[in-house]
Parts: structure tokens; sequence; C-alpha cells
């Protein structure tokens, strides 16, 4: 069988790595990039979403926002219908640097795709959206207390 799962974890660990370094001069760290892209692009977001987005549990998703918050780049405000819910919004600060993240990021699938073709990168974006989604499926259902079976 071929390892594609060890291949993906290491694209992914190297590209954190990257991003963490490149994103260390803007006081964002440990993949907290990832959480200020997904508010900048869902402004008005709440935090299960967010998590359920990145694929990480409640408390490692409140934990970041937490610090994002503190570092001056998202805030929470009361949903107007309901005091219990709080929307995630970018600050100032996150939405100056969620430009400089977004060409980060284009940069690196420019990178990581240099010699494809057009068809080439069709194919592996499709076969990948297939992955995540088989992924998906037992990370609902681990989620949710479930025991895999191997």
């Amino acid at each position: 069988m071929k390892e594609v799962l060890r291949e993906i974890g290491m694209i992914a660990r190297a590209l954190d790595s990257i991003s963490n370094i490149e994103f260390k001069a803007f006081e964002l760290t440990k993949g907290q990039y990832l959480y200020l892209v997904r508010i900048c692009e869902n402004p008005g977001m709440i935090q299960e979403k967010l998590a359920e987005m990145i694929k990480v549990d409640r408390t490692t998703a409140a934990r970041a926002i937490m610090k994002l918050e503190m570092n001056g780049f998202i805030e929470k405000k009361d949903d107007p219908d309901n005091l219990k819910i709080k929307k995630l919004f970018p600050t100032e600060k996150g939405r100056n640097v969620y430009p400089f993240i977004k060409r980060e990021n284009d940069h690196s699938n420019q990178v990581a795709l240099s010699g494809f073709s057009e068809a080439e990168k069709d194919a592996v974006y499709s076969l990948l959206q297939r992955v995540r989604k088989n992924v998906e499926k037992d990370w609902e259902s681990v989620k949710k207390g479930n025991k895999r079976i191997y």
C-alpha cells in the first residue's frame, strides 16, 4: 500500500513550519494564522463552526481564539439575537496581516504545484477533496466518541 498519508503529513508539517517561521514577525504562532484566515474570510462566524472548518476540537480552537483575541487580531461580539453566542471578527490588525498570509498561501500553492499541468492540478485537487471527505467521516464519528474498527 502506498503511504499517501505520510506524504500528506510531511507536506503539511513542512508548510506549517515555514508559515510559523514567516509569521513570527506578526506574533502569530502555532498555526494561529489558520484561524485568522478563516475569520477574515468568514467574519461573524462562531467558534464551533471555525473548529469544524479547521478540523480541531473545541478546546484547541478556544485556546487559539483566546490568544488571537489577547494579541489584538480578532474580537468577539455578541449576537444581537442571542447573547450566549459570540461571533468572531478580525480587528484592523488582523485585517492588515491577512494579505500577507494570503500571499504566502498563494506562493506555497505555486511552489507545491510547479511543473504540474492544469489538468494535473485539477486532478490533485479533486483527489485530495475525496481523501478529505473519506477522512471526515471517521473524524466526525470519533469526535462523537465512537471507536474505529481496524
